[in-house]
């Protein structure tokens, strides 16, 4: 739709789309940033005072959060106090014209705004509604508040994670909110998908958890094979071997053999070759049974070189390794580079889109994160028409009770 606004957009699959925005922190901000990143005109809609929690959390450059600004490049801002009439007005204007709204409240708080699935899709048939939850909008848990270490901690991953002989460990990124966040794209795309074969839209419900369970993976096959939940066992893969980080004389280097072939390659390329006919070796299931002795006979031959040596060696023989690195080496990283997954928004570095496709730009540099209510003169005039002067902080109406404050 034309929009009377100036803000700049990329070219992309989704660049005739109109997002209504009511996401904040992590989890819904996350699945909505890759519809604005694949060309959709994504308005986030920001509580009155301070907008979203993240525009307050740190790192910070200058006066600027990198947290805010990582998840919201490319989108417009409003602030509309919903329980307000005008407001609330304004709102209802850019349903009517939205092909999706994405929300990530408390279960129960659109309905006690007025603005359930039912009562929005009512207005505009066409709408696909999609919410994102710690639990999901039904089960016993629903109404549950989650942050990521939450459901971490809940859907087994962080009992899971770490060395048999330290303690369960959180995996080192919001991994809970981010799964969340790509299903929620998923689930927006899907149903998008379907609207075009059946002119109606539909309601997306995604949990956090249930994002959870579906990448544990390895965790799930194996209580499901024996029974009981899986102990830590570090960095090495539960099914295959060598498959780890191993010590070479300078620093660790990740090695991965997914089958016999792929072992006595690696077995001839470090010159240990009478190892791949070693009784204790010779299958996956034999290297499985003796892994500590692998392991052992790998490193005693891995230290004897420094990691760029069996780099090049290892490599040369067709098995897959690489360097284990940190953050800040993995960004500096040509492939990085190549791969234009470190782009520019707001005069700020960050991670780019990770979703290439041929015919649209993957451009180097992006619109910025907005400004508190940059885009609200604008977007009250395009919707509803209200002329009314936009809220300030003083204006802003107080939450209703404690439960609002904390869905907000």
């Amino acid at each position: 739709m034309e929009t009377t606004t100036t803000h700049a957009r990329i070219a992309g699959p989704f660049s005739d789309l109109l997002v209504i925005d009511l996401t904040h922190v992590l989890n819904g901000p996350f699945g909505t940033n890759l519809l604005a990143d694949l060309g959709a005109r994504v308005i986030k809609i920001e509580r009155p005072g301070h907008g979203d929690d993240t525009r307050l959390y740190g790192p910070f450059v200058g006066d600027q959060s990198l947290y805010f600004s990582f998840l919201n490049r490319g989108k417009e801002s409003i602030v509309l106090d919903l329980k307000a009439e005008p407001d609330r007005l304004v709102f209802l204007d850019m349903v009517r014209q939205a092909d999706v709204l994405a929300e990530n409240f408390r279960p129960g708080t659109m309905e006690r705004l007025g603005f359930s699935y039912d009562a929005l899709s009512a207005i505009n048939p066409r709408l696909v509604y999609a919410s994102s939850s710690g639990f999901g909008q039904t089960g016993p848990m629903a109404a549950w508040p989650a942050y990521d270490t939450i459901v971490q901690g809940m859907s087994g991953i962080l009992e899971a994670t770490g060395f048999p002989d330290g303690p369960p460990t959180r995996v080192g990124t919001s991994l809970s909110d981010l799964c969340g966040g790509v299903y929620l794209f998923c689930g927006i795309a899907s149903a998008l998908y379907d609207r075009q074969k059946t002119g109606k839209g539909a309601q997306v419900d995604i949990a956090m958890f249930d994002a959870t369970i579906a990448f544990l993976e390895h965790g799930l096959m194996s209580y499901v094979a024996t029974g009981v939940a899986p102990a830590r066992i570090g960095n090495r893969h539960p099914y295959m071997a060598p498959f780890d980080v191993f010590d070479t004389q300078d620093r660790p280097l990740v090695i991965c053999c997914g089958n016999d072939e792929l072992f006595q390659q690696l077995c001839a390329a470090i010159g240990r070759e009478p190892l791949a006919g070693d009784a204790r070796f010779a299958t996956n299931r034999d290297r499985m049974d003796h892994v500590a002795d692998l392991k052992h006979e790998l490193e005693a031959t891995l230290k004897t070189r420094d990691a760029e040596h069996w780099l090049r060696v290892i490599h040369g023989a067709g098995v897959p390794v690489g360097p284990l690195l940190d953050v800040a080496q993995a960004a500096q990283l040509p492939q990085t580079q190549a791969r234009n997954m470190i782009i520019e928004a707001g005069g700020v570095a960050m991670a780019g889109n990770p979703v290439k496709i041929s015919g649209y730009p993957d451009p180097r540099v992006r619109p910025a994160a907005p400004k508190l209510d940059e885009h609200g003169a604008a977007l009250r005039q395009e919707f509803g028409g209200y002329a009314g002067a936009h809220r300030t902080t003083e204006q802003a109406t107080p939450p209703a009770s404690p439960l609002e404050t904390k869905v907000w």
